[in-house]
């Protein structure tokens, strides 16, 4: 289930949107103004949120502009004001749609998952991963195990972050040199065997093994707990 942040200081259009949304199948929060709104990002991690523009205070460009800084939830931007002005500024800020008070709830529904099936793929690339003590943020392009920084050169990073998208999945030396060297790399598989070489060592015993598949290639084996059946 997909969780939608509602922020408006109106307490009827919160409950109209709560509503049709849980309607729909999603988990709905909501919060007031703008200081709540992000307090409750980072707590929640929402899927999406529906924002309103004009809250008291810090009001939704504010709001939209902070939550970009923090990462790339999709936002919907609600407003009574339907300038064009108003909507080019919202949408260059970072929201991902403008809907227009008064709205058909039913069309609000239908956006939130259409703004859902166009970022769900992004968001997943972008979203930090988890294996045992391994964290990898993909959008800083950090790496740490046990909460201490890995020092990682930028391909070396690119081949961690590749493994650790499909932990216990084999991937072929070609197709980790495609996907990470690119199609126009000059360079042999043994490249490959060379980098992983590297993150082994510094991966360390504490991190997750890199495991060689004789005659296939290599896969970052998970913790006994996230290993795939």
């Amino acid at each position: 289930m997909k969780t939608v942040l509602v922020v408006d200081d109106e307490r009827n259009i919160v409950e109209l949107v709560r509503l049709y949304l849980e309607q729909a199948g999603f988990s709905v929060v909501d919060a007031r103004d703008g200081p709540s709104a992000l307090d409750l990002h980072d707590r929640v991690d929402p899927d999406l949120i529906v924002l309103d523009l004009m809250l008291p205070g810090m009001d939704g460009m504010e709001v939209t502009r902070e939550i970009r800084r923090r990462g790339e939830t999709p936002i919907l931007m609600l407003t009574a004001r339907g300038e064009d002005i108003d909507r080019i500024v919202g949408l260059e800020v970072g929201a991902d749609d403008y809907l227009t008070k008064p709205f058909n709830p039913r069309e609000m529904v239908a956006r939130v998952k259409a703004i859902l099936r166009r970022a769900d793929p992004a968001l997943r690339a972008a979203r930090p991963m988890d294996i045992g003590t391994l964290r990898i943020d993909p959008r800083r392009r950090e790496a740490y195990v046990g909460g201490e920084r890995l020092a990682l050169r930028p391909r070396e990073f690119d081949l961690l972050a590749g493994l650790a998208r499909d932990p216990g999945v084999v991937w072929s030396r070609d197709d980790l040199l495609e996907t990470v060297w690119g199609t126009d790399f000059p360079g042999e598989t043994r490249t490959v065997d060379v980098h992983v070489s590297e993150l082994r060592r510094k991966l360390g015993p504490e991190g997750p093994a890199i495991e060689t598949v004789k005659g296939v290639g290599y896969r970052l084996v998970p913790p006994p707990r996230e290993r795939l059946a």
